[in-house]
């Protein structure tokens, strides 16, 4: 991915490091590639999980994600269904208060 990279800290169990940085001594690479390989299948993975994708489109539509967070995590093509579906909840939720 090209874009800004960011510095992230984090504490991780030492058995977990040891079995990357052997991973990194076999691959030939570093830990940073070990992580950020690990990290970006990882997140492949869950974009796939159906469970996940409902909580994701929950966080959405209550406003706790933004649409930018939420393309990033589903892609743009579901972001921009969830967007559209966003929109009709709001409006049918607008008509149903008006009937009231």
């Amino acid at each position: 991915m090209i874009g800004e990279k960011k510095r992230v800290q984090f504490r991780a169990p030492g058995r977990l490091i040891d079995r990357m940085d052997a991973l990194a001594d076999v691959l030939s690479e570093d830990r940073t590639e070990i992580v950020v390989t690990a990290l970006r299948e990882y997140l492949q993975e869950v974009a796939h999980d159906d469970a996940l994708n409902h909580e994701i489109a929950a966080a959405y539509y209550d406003d706790e994600i933004t649409y930018d967070q939420l393309e990033s995590l589903v892609g743009a093509e579901e972001a921009a269904n969830y967007r559209i579906l966003k929109e009709q909840l709001d409006q049918d939720y607008i008509d149903e208060i008006a009937d009231v």
